[in-house]
């Protein structure tokens, strides 16, 4: 069965939950020490939809993996710069779920004016390192033993992808998620 890619909606965090838990859970990918409930992922996702795009992909009708985008940092200079995240099932991984949906999250943050995108790898983590370069990220440090999690200290990677050509003038605010979806 194909793969669509469509905008999240709160009433999907239950299934976002379900692929999400067991990355906070089982594995140093993500640094929650607990999951979130469904609850706290349908405020994150609606909070999200306010300034960026949150995707996922489903398979008959069922949500196989998701990809958002979120502020690179608080300070106003930053604001062109977005972090961005991939989830994928495990039963869909390296069947280029998560490559569509960067692809089209991409696509989204170009047309939204935003131009870098960021991303944090806990390492070592060689599939999710594989995948962000593929797609042109390009490595560009990392935090040694910055957080705690599973009886040890953790480092995390950080790629950087250039979305569109710096601008030499002073460029346009990025376009919220909301308002440039209601015009699309």
């Amino acid at each position: 069965m194909p793969i669509t890619l469509r905008l999240a909606t709160p009433a999907d965090a239950a299934q976002v939950q379900a692929i999400y838990a067991p990355y906070v859970t089982g594995t140093t990918i993500s640094f929650e020490l607990e999951p979130p409930t469904v609850e706290q992922l349908a405020q994150r996702i609606s909070a999200t939809l306010l300034f960026f795009p949150w995707l996922v992909a489903e398979e008959s009708g069922r949500i196989v993996g998701y990809a958002y985008a979120s502020p690179h940092r608080e300070r106003l200079a930053y604001r062109w710069s977005v972090d961005v995240s991939v989830y994928v099932a495990p039963f869909h991984q390296r069947q280029g779920v998560g490559r569509a949906l960067y692809t089209e999250l991409f696509a989204l943050l170009v047309r939204q004016g935003f131009y870098q995108a960021f991303a944090g790898i806990t390492l070592p983590n060689a599939p999710s390192v594989g995948l962000h370069e593929s797609l042109g990220f390009v490595p560009i440090g990392t935090y040694r033993n910055v957080g705690f999690k599973a009886g040890a200290w953790r480092d995390t990677g950080w790629w950087q992808k250039q979305l569109q050509p710096p601008s030499v003038l002073p460029p346009d605010p990025p376009t919220a998620w909301g308002e440039l979806a209601s015009r699309l």
